[in-house]
């Protein structure tokens, strides 16, 4: 069971950092990160859906930004969302989620330059039924790919159909060491690259939040 939501910060200097997650929840990410890649087998196809709005879909930005998003991949990955598999047949997540090997939540900007992104109750519970288990990342369109632990997040209203936010760090960096470990873990050739000397137990992700979704 996930810990309860902290309170979003209101100082803009508590955004100043570059990461929210504590160096433990940083250090377990990683290692699981890393066991997901070993644990590749080599020719397995990686999958990973990108979780965009109607309205976001229909911006005439949105093609460039599946572009960026494509191109921060590593190559051979097998892009997917609503167009492409829910097109000609009713959304049903259940019927793809254990198929999937990552999950890429493009939110609703606050504002131009904000590092405050809005998600929908769809997205919300997409991003809950695979943050415990495999690469979850938040799109910023000034950040590039971040992934949902360095965030920090907030439950917002109504109670029957929650939204998310999530927060970007200030100070966050694309050299960062969870983003190496989640693209790594995304990459189709993992496999085959030299075994990682972890542990063969795959850590769970339940608690790699400073606060988690809820």
């Amino acid at each position: 069971m996930m810990s309860t939501m902290h309170a979003t910060p209101t100082e803009t200097d508590s955004l100043d950092v570059a990461t929210f997650a504590n160096p433990v929840q940083q250090r377990r990410f990683v290692t699981a990160m890393k066991r997901i890649a070993a644990d590749r087998a080599a020719g397995n196809p990686v999958r990973v859906f990108i979780s965009a709005a109607p309205r976001t879909m229909n911006s005439p930005k949105w093609d460039s930004w599946l572009t960026q998003i494509t191109e921060s991949l590593p190559d051979g990955v097998e892009i997917l969302h609503y167009r492409n598999v829910f097109n000609e047949r009713p959304y049903d997540w259940g019927s793809i989620v254990e198929d999937l090997d990552g999950l890429i939540i493009v939110g609703k900007q606050k504002r131009p330059g904000s590092r405050v992104y809005l998600l929908g109750p769809i997205a919300r519970l997409e991003l809950r039924s695979l943050i415990a288990r495999k690469p979850v990342l938040l799109y910023g369109h000034n950040l590039g790919l971040v992934p949902v632990i360095d965030c920090r997040s907030q439950v917002l209203a109504p109670e029957e159909a929650p939204r998310l936010k999530l927060i970007a760090p200030k100070r966050w960096k694309t050299d960062s060491e969870t983003l190496s470990a989640a693209l790594k873990a995304l990459n189709p050739d993992a496999g085959l690259e030299e075994e990682e000397s972890q542990p063969h137990s795959l850590p769970h992700l339940a608690h790699p939040f400073t606060a988690p979704p809820q």
